[in-house]
């Protein structure tokens, strides 16, 4: 069996497979380049074309002998306008335009809304966006049927575009049909996490996690301004958060959504939850081989509030320089993580422990890496808590995390500086320190004379009971027999 060195980069990199990047041969590519996690996007294309895409990492995983981590992306409740009769009009700044129930094809003074959950939301002088917000419209009457608006930015309108009313929490489900049946789908090809799009409030989230019955991580994307508002109460029921900031650019201003990012970063990293920032990383490298150097500065922004991963979407999903994007995160990144002033700043973000031992532990393991020479955390875990404290600690050195559950294993993916490997589980404290060091040994974390920090749980296999701290010293022969 081989062992391969862990990538010693600590933030993750999540990448969007579509047509640039289906093949079983590209996916190794991306791999090979950095790419640490997957995303199948369920807004374009079949299930089956996405079964064959998810069997494809599968076999990677299984080629590499390394966890792999699958995340599926929920289309979830996109609002859009209907048709018209020829296919697009122009609305003029100060021009009355009506949306309304009447399914007859619309002109440049009215439309159908298919949404007539949305009339009862709405009051006079609420915003509405059309067209990822090219065209403002403002409420000025509502009935029943219609929705009679003032053109405040004008623009051409085609068909079946877009609509976000910010300002205002909408009563729709956060799962349509479409993604019930994506759901349905994702859990039976045992998907490690899905994303839900366009939360708004913590029922959506307890709905999704209701659905999903633990076979998979939550991940709630965070692209709804009434999402801000109720954000600790998302993140305490989702496993994860994702900045999505394609349509949280769209409802807010776009000055206001850095500012929201941190936010974002430092609630998640508080509660001690994955977060991931997306949408718009390295856009112009869809096009072109090289990114601007803005972009560059905002992957490295991420990595310096301390984000566990940064995703590519339409670079990766359908640019012409997958591999190359992929590649030049990761060396963004490791440039990042080599700064000596790197540390410093990820710690600005206080992550204060929770009154608990496992937590204490977990601190307390961060302190003994910073102040004794230490090449490595080993934690063992069964639901991935322990590894999860420990990473909620942002330590400077890698954490192995030692699991027997695959699942588990899987969707560590995308936590920060964490290397999780499946192994069968221990029985007794001598056989944890055996282990830990043979697997430190194997995937190349310690060499003779260095010390390990180890954290496991007694009784052992018993999941939440994290109480044992211990520092080991390797003398290099651990794996002579083995």
């Amino acid at each position: 069996m081989q062992y391969h060195k862990p990538r010693m980069r600590k933030v993750r990199i999540l990448a969007t497979l579509g047509p640039a990047s289906d093949t079983p041969e590209m996916i190794e590519k991306l791999f090979r380049a950095g790419a640490d996690a997957f995303r199948v996007n369920m807004s374009h294309g079949e299930q089956a074309e996405k079964a064959k895409l998810i069997a494809n990492i599968r076999a990677l995983e299984k080629s590499y002998n390394r966890p792999t981590t699958i995340l599926v992306d929920l289309q979830g409740p996109k609002l859009r306008v209907g048709t018209f009769a020829g296919g697009k009009v122009e609305l003029k700044t100060g021009d009355a335009f009506r949306l309304d129930t009447s399914k007859k094809a619309g002109d440049a003074s009215r439309v159908h809304l298919p949404h007539p959950e949305i009339f009862a939301a709405l009051e006079i002088g609420t915003r509405l966006l059309l067209d990822d917000g090219k065209v403002v419209l403002r409420v000025t009457d509502i009935s029943p049927d219609h929705i009679d608006t003032s053109v405040e930015v004008g623009g051409m309108l085609s068909d079946r575009k877009g609509l976000n009313v910010p300002d205002v929490v909408v009563p729709i489900a956060a799962l349509t049909e479409k993604d019930r049946s994506d759901l349905a789908f994702a859990l039976e090809q045992g998907v490690d996490w899905v994303a839900m799009s366009f939360v708004q409030r913590p029922e959506d989230v307890a709905e999704g996690k209701k659905l999903i019955g633990g076979k998979a991580a939550l991940l709630a994307k965070i692209e709804k301004p009434a999402a801000i508002h109720r954000l600790e109460e998302i993140l305490e029921l989702a496993d994860g958060v994702m900045v999505a900031r394609g349509d949280l650019g769209v409802e807010l201003p776009p000055e206001q959504v850095p500012p929201l990012q941190k936010k974002i970063v430092s609630t998640a990293r508080q509660m001690g939850k994955p977060v991931v920032v997306a949408t718009q990383m390295l856009e112009s490298m869809i096009v072109a081989p090289t990114p601007t150097r803005a972009e560059v500065s905002d992957v490295a922004t991420a990595i310096y509030d301390g984000a566990d991963a940064v995703m590519l979407s339409a670079e990766t999903a359908a640019g012409a320089w997958p591999i190359e994007a992929v590649s030049i995160m990761d060396r963004i990144a490791q440039q990042v993580e080599s700064d000596p002033d790197f540390f410093k700043r990820i710690h600005f973000t206080v992550t204060p422990a929770d009154a608990t031992t496992a937590d204490a532990l977990a601190e307390a393991s961060g302190r003994i890496a910073d102040t004794v020479e230490t090449s490595a955390i080993v934690c063992f875990t069964s639901s991935g808590s322990t590894a999860r404290r420990i990473s909620r600690e942002r330590p400077a050195v890698p954490v192995l995390v030692l699991t027997a559950s695959q699942q588990t294993a899987r969707r560590l993916g995308l936590l920060w500086g964490a290397f999780a490997v499946r192994t069968k589980d221990i029985g007794s404290f001598e056989e944890m320190v055996a282990k830990g060091k043979r697997m430190a040994l194997r995937y190349h974390l310690g060499s003779a004379g260095a010390r390990l920090i180890m954290m496991a749980g007694v009784p052992f296999g018993t999941p939440g009971s994290t109480n044992v701290l211990h520092v080991v010293r390797l003398t290099g022969d651990e794996l002579k027999g083995h």
